[in-house]
């Protein structure tokens, strides 16, 4: 299984990059390939690349703000979960919730 991630929470610096390790670690230890960008402080870090939002099987929004350039996944729109950085650090697994 082939996941892509955005996280981002609103000061853009602690949540966001603790739900994308969290994400990661989750995805690693069920042997499935996955890629985060991470949108902060520091703009957008690690950024998909088109192929990858295509070849994914599911997307993940871990975010408590809007997303920039959020257009790149109009065409994909059943293949996302959304949750918060919050919820996603404090159980990873939420994002398997209804395709597992």
């Amino acid at each position: 299984m082939k996941v892509v991630a955005i996280t981002s929470c609103a000061t853009g610096i602690a949540h966001t990059y603790m739900a994308a390790e969290a994400i990661m670690k989750v995805c690693k230890e069920k042997g499935y390939e996955c890629k985060v960008e991470k949108q902060g402080a520091l703009g957008i870090e690690d950024k998909l690349k088109t192929r990858e939002i295509k070849e994914a099987d599911l997307i993940v929004f871990a975010n408590d703000v809007g997303i920039s350039k959020s257009e790149r996944f109009e065409p994909y729109k059943d293949k996302i979960f959304q949750t918060k950085p919050h919820d996603v650090i404090k159980d990873p697994n939420i994002i398997f919730s209804g395709i597992e």
